[in-house]
């Protein structure tokens, strides 16, 4: 950091401004820096490094002598060149510790210069900067971009800075982007163009741009950003979704333009990154305090042989003739001598602490550190990468884990959805075929056993009440014998199956449903699919869009020969009658699909008179991700002819799953705009529906909703579909009480329920589905408080969280869907072997309570002879009473020898109060019986605080692996 820096940094900090105000740099193009008016901001250039190659020998030695064997070595060599008190020669001295320093610099250097070479590569790669002068964008490199220059990205690009979006070559200002390099999740996000810059018929000319762009000071949320453009006296606001973040990738659109609003180290993303620092293992830490009682043991032995020696020399009446007189001829004192045996006993006896250990322990890192990069085991072949270790100071600490944390989706988890069944207006279609024909694809050899997580399905065995229920119940039993069923993970090769083949994304039809929809002219069967089709952030994108594939060699068990991997697929001769038959029964379906069945002239989703023409897409079979291609439907009177391949694009698998399940029933995504989104019905026709409004999802709501206008019947109508927890709380007063006279809904909501239970008991993720009819006056007062919601500055959150809460309510339910996340490869073993080598394993996830138990059992989390104790209550007072009981119990059953482990099941709800001061304690307490513990509808912070706490109340080594 320069002088020039330091100084900006300065006078940035000292600003008492709470919001950043930036402009174009184009009209100062050319300009002294004095005359930018963006000066003060970062720069684009990173740098991660920790030493320069000024500072790095006295930095580095700094950070040496934080360990106190370093300095205590160093001092016995100083003490050497003492000419009354040394031992030895002095330069042999110096040896040791020079190649202990020299060692660990060397270390230190190599890890700092791969941070350096990687800073240099990022900072040099290339960019379109729009130039005043050349008028059009050049190319420029990263480091070149700063705060107020008009960046352009290309599809498929990473984006080099935070970036306001004002232009896309979408004709609906949309944009997505791939956040996996910033989160880790392979889904696309949506970006919308600022309000007002969205203009189809002209090209974006960036040197016409002369409003004042108003935002937030740089912060690491990366789910939130507000500001607004001033001209004039107009203010246009806008949000995160109009924001690029650094380290993206642009997917779906052939280029995006917007202004730099944050750069550099100010990114989103890097401040989402710590610098690096200089870490130190618990070992490390543990010798250095080990030192500190060496030395003072070292320092207790000299003192006493110093004394012992003073007292020896006192002993004599006269000088003995053996002395040795100093230069002048007078003989030392003995005091004086007492002094310079204590730190000549000091050099003699400091093999105490031993150098050479240290020496070793700096080799065997370095060994250990290439063994860990070169072993095969831990390479995957897949993607071509290996094991990278970038701290290299701690790799001691892999072997000292005693608590590993971990989430569910995407860890435990495939994180690739898979549709297993739905229940509609309370009638339950199990899907039976489509579950058979996954369970030969993954390579089950028993098609007659259910392949959906069904592990242990009893429940709880210590199940403590709600409060308000009546006095608190609690009942403990030991686990009996149950058959434990047989997990969902199987062989290496069916990790990779779900979503790897069109066999997979094309859901077969339950046999009872579509017979029924093709006789049953009740709407809420229609509105279901068009829910399940619409209610999504789902696009529709063309095969020029598609996402690069990741370079690097092919899996060696999956042939890349199409026939090769049919023979394999085909050569379980147990298997290979029912898939035959499966897939014969698809195919006489997907051929008939162009009239499966006839809804009269008259009903209620006839539009053809409405219809535009939308056309058929091809099918491709190597979509990777979620991607997946719409079926080629065969043609008919009214079907033109197919343009280019079309390809899905979902932000979430989930919605992935629901999209093709729809298509499978023939409600066809076609084409999805913010103004309007269009789907093709079983029996050919398309319903073009213009989009109102959007509810995004949020994790407080946990729903979303989409308001359109039905082209037939002009009636609004919102689709919202959520969590159980979101959308069973807003229902209709009808579906409210159950204990009044049965009614239809009360029926429907409470056959839901009991099939909402039963997928959660199998280990699937469920989400409901619901519709509401909106009148025009009620839209219109509701379209205003929304708009006004959205353009507002402060509380801008508050208020669209409120217009939401407005809308989605008086719901009318359709059913709800299971969606299996299938566990990865190996999670029973790993866990095991964890368990064996003594590590405590946790799962903390936002799953619902019974889904998240089963999946436990069928990773085996938890085990069936396991005495599981569940916590699921609001009452502080009630969990404490229950806390302090089964304590008492737990020591009383430690006096004895226990046959069975402790599994403890925690509810978001009942976790918030076990992490008050009050009841931390007890808790952690409980926690260190327990072989596993199990927290359900967790928050990301509540995911934090119960890794802070069992860190520093347990004094233990963790690992914990998710999103918070």
């Amino acid at each position: 950091m320069t002088w020039r820096d330091l100084c900006s940094w300065t006078r940035r900090r000292d600003s008492s401004e709470s919001e950043r105000r930036l402009e174009s740099n184009l009209p100062y193009e050319g300009e002294k820096s004095k005359n930018q008016p963006n000066r003060h901001y970062a720069g684009n250039a990173i740098k991660t490094t920790k030493y320069t190659l000024w500072n790095f020998i006295p930095k580095n030695l700094i950070e040496q002598f934080r360990r106190v064997a370093n300095a205590y070595f160093l001092s016995i060599a100083i003490l050497n060149f003492v000419p009354s008190v040394n031992a030895f020669q002095p330069q042999v001295a110096l040896i040791p510790i020079c190649v202990i320093l020299s060692l660990t610099a060397i270390k230190d250097a190599w890890e700092d210069f791969r941070r350096y070479q990687s800073d240099r590569k990022l900072n040099r790669r290339p960019c379109l900067i729009y130039s005043r002068s050349q008028q059009s964008f050049m190319e420029r490199r990263w480091k070149d971009v700063r705060v107020g220059d008009f960046v352009r990205v290309l599809s498929n690009e990473i984006i080099p800075a935070d970036i306001l979006l004002l232009h896309t070559s979408d004709p609906n200002g949309v944009c997505h982007m791939e956040t996996a390099n910033l989160d880790g999740e392979t889904n696309l996000k949506q970006r919308r163009v600022v309000p007002g810059f969205c203009d189809t018929n002209s090209t974006f000319e960036p040197q016409n741009f002369n409003s004042i762009v108003v935002c937030e000071k740089p912060n690491d949320n990366l789910n939130h950003f507000s500001g607004f453009l001033e001209k004039g006296n107009k203010k246009t606001g806008f949000g995160i979704e109009s924001l690029l973040l650094r380290g993206c990738t642009v997917r779906n659109t052939a280029d995006a333009s917007g202004i730099v609003v944050y750069a550099g180290h100010e990114t989103k993303s890097m401040l989402n990154n710590n610098r690096p620092r200089n870490k130190r293992s618990k070992l490390e830490r543990k010798m250095n305090i080990e030192v500190f009682f060496c030395v003072l043991l070292l320092i207790f032995m000299c003192l006493i042989g110093a004394v012992c020696h003073v007292i020896w020399l006192e002993s004599f009446s006269t000088i003995p003739m053996y002395f040795i007189p100093n230069s002048d001829g007078t003989y030392t004192s003995s005091a004086l001598s007492g002094v310079n045996m204590f730190f000549t006993m000091i050099i003699l006896l400091q093999v105490i602490i031993p150098i050479s250990l240290y020496l070793s322990i700096e080799l065997v890192k370095m060994g250990q550190v290439y063994f860990i990069t070169q072993d095969v085991d831990l390479y995957d072949e897949e993607r071509d990468i290996r094991m990278q270790c970038r701290a290299l100071n701690i790799t001691e600490d892999l072997g000292q884990i005693q608590y590993i944390f971990s989430d569910k989706t995407g860890t435990l988890t495939e994180n690739k959805m898979v549709f297993r069944r739905c229940t509609i207006m309370g009638t339950e279609y199990p899907h039976s075929e489509n579950a058979t024909r996954l369970a030969l694809l993954a390579g089950e050899t028993d098609a007659d056993e259910e392949v959906i997580y069904q592990q242990n399905r009893r429940p709880p065995l210590f199940s403590l009440e709600e409060a308000q229920d009546g006095p608190a119940r609690a009942s403990a039993r030991l686990p009996g014998n149950s058959s434990l069923h047989r997990s969902r993970v199987t062989a290496g090769a069916s990790s990779c199956m779900a979503f790897s083949s069109p066999m997979e994304t094309e859901v077969v039809p339950d046999e009872t449903l579509l017979h029924l929809m093709e006789n049953e002219e009740d709407k809420s069967y229609l509105d279901f699919f068009l829910a399940m089709a619409i209610c999504n952030t789902v696009v529709v994108s063309t095969d020029t869009a598609r996402r690069q594939g990741v370079t690097g060699r092919r899996n060696s068990a999956l042939s890349s020969n199409p026939l090769e991997c049919m023979e394999g697929l085909f050569s379980r001769a147990t298997c290979c009658k029912r898939l035959r038959k499966s897939l014969e029964k698809l195919t006489r379906r997907r051929d008939s699909h162009a009239e499966p069945f006839d809804m009269g002239q008259t009903s209620f989703y006839d539009v053809s008179a409405f219809t535009n023409s939308v056309e058929g897409f091809d099918e491709d079979e190597n979509a990777p991700g979620h991607r997946s291609n719409v079926n080629r439907r065969p043609r008919t009177g009214s079907s033109p002819a197919a343009p280019l391949e079309v390809c899905y694009e979902a932000e979430s698998p989930d919605e992935a799953a629901l999209v093709h399940a729809a298509k499978a029933y023939g409600f066809t995504l076609l084409e999805r705009t913010p103004d309007h989104v269009t789907v093709r019905l079983p029996h050919g026709k398309e319903l073009k529906f213009k989009v109102l409004d959007v509810l995004n999802f949020d994790p407080v709501r946990r729903r979303m909703s989409i308001i359109v206008r039905h082209p037939r019947t002009r009636e609004i109508i919102m689709y919202t579909k959520g969590a159980d927890s979101g959308i069973m709380e807003r229902l209709h007063k009808s579906f409210e009480d159950p204990r009044k006279a049965a009614t239809e809904s009360t029926n429907v909501a409470a056959e839901t329920q009991g099939d909402l239970d039963m997928y959660a008991r199998d280990g699937l993720r469920t989400l409901c589905f619901a519709k509401k009819v909106v009148n025009e006056q009620t839209y219109s007062a509701w379209s205003i408080r929304r708009q006004e919601a959205l353009a507002a500055i402060s509380r801008k959150k508050e208020l669209l969280m409120d217009t939401a809460a407005d809308m989605e309510n008086n719901l009318t339910l359709l059913g709800a869907t299971g969606i299996e996340d299938r566990l990865q490869e190996n999670v029973p073993e790993t866990i095991r072997a964890l368990r064996e080598a003594g590590i405590q394993v946790w799962v903390l996830t936002g799953d619902k309570l019974e889904t998240a138990v089963n999946i436990a059992y069928s990773c085996m989390l938890l085990d069936h002879r396991d005495l599981v104790f569940t916590f699921n209550t609001e009452s502080k007072e009630v969990c404490s009473t229950m806390l302090t009981g089964i304590l008492e119990d737990i020591l009383q059953h430690e006096k004895q020898e226990r046959e069975f482990s402790i599994g403890l099941v925690i509810d978001g709800r009942t976790l918030s109060l076990l992490l008050d001061d009050d009841l931390q304690t007890q808790f952690v307490e409980l926690c260190s019986h327990c072989r596993s513990v199990l927290c359900c509808r967790a928050t990301p912070l509540q995911k934090s605080r119960v890794v802070t706490l069992m860190r520093h109340r347990l004094k233990v080594m963790t690992l914990a692996i998710g999103n918070a």
